[in-house]
């Protein structure tokens, strides 16, 4: 199981929306709908109480407790909410979160280390590892793509990820 203390962002907050402390958030996960999950989260060392969320262009907007007046929302802007880990649904078999993926260390199906999981992108196929390899001594590492695909990744766990051999760059 993945550090269940680990904060996990969902959003961060774009600005003000409005004049009455709505604020406009940039959203990292399933969408608006996700958040309504939660009823608080850490904000840069402050808890915001949800108190409601639609979804908006390129986003979302939502009204905190805390949060009364555009200056107050203006303040928030770049500011992260997260979550912790142990506070978002459990998994089912072959799920996992993207949180959890980043930094894991990768090995081929022939036993090679490659490097580390740096990134996951989706562009509407499905998910995408990008796996950035360990740098040579004096030359930018360098990285590849991986569908994120029984074929292409045959397992994955808390310890890292097996990527099949004819995959790895």
């Amino acid at each position: 199981m993945a550090d269940a203390s680990r904060p996990v962002t969902l959003a961060a907050i774009a600005g003000a929306h409005g004049v009455r402390g709505e604020v406009r958030l940039k959203l990292f996960g399933e969408g608006a709908e996700a958040l309504r999950a939660f009823s608080v989260f850490e904000a840069g060392g402050r808890k915001l109480t949800l108190k409601s969320v639609r979804p908006a262009n390129q986003g979302a907007v939502a009204t905190f407790a805390e949060v009364t007046d555009r200056s107050a929302a203006e303040a928030l802007r770049g500011t992260l909410l997260t979550v912790p880990r142990s506070a978002l649904p459990p998994l089912g078999e072959g799920e996992y979160y993207h949180h959890d993926l980043l930094g894991l260390p990768c090995v081929s199906t022939d036993g090679t280390a490659i490097g580390h999981v740096a990134a996951i992108e989706n562009f509407g196929a499905g998910d995408i590892l990008e796996i950035e390899k360990a740098a040579e001594p004096g030359k930018k590492a360098a990285r590849f793509m991986v569908p994120m695909t029984a074929r292409a990744v045959p397992a994955w766990n808390d310890d890292g990820v097996t990527i099949d051999a004819a995959f790895v760059e």
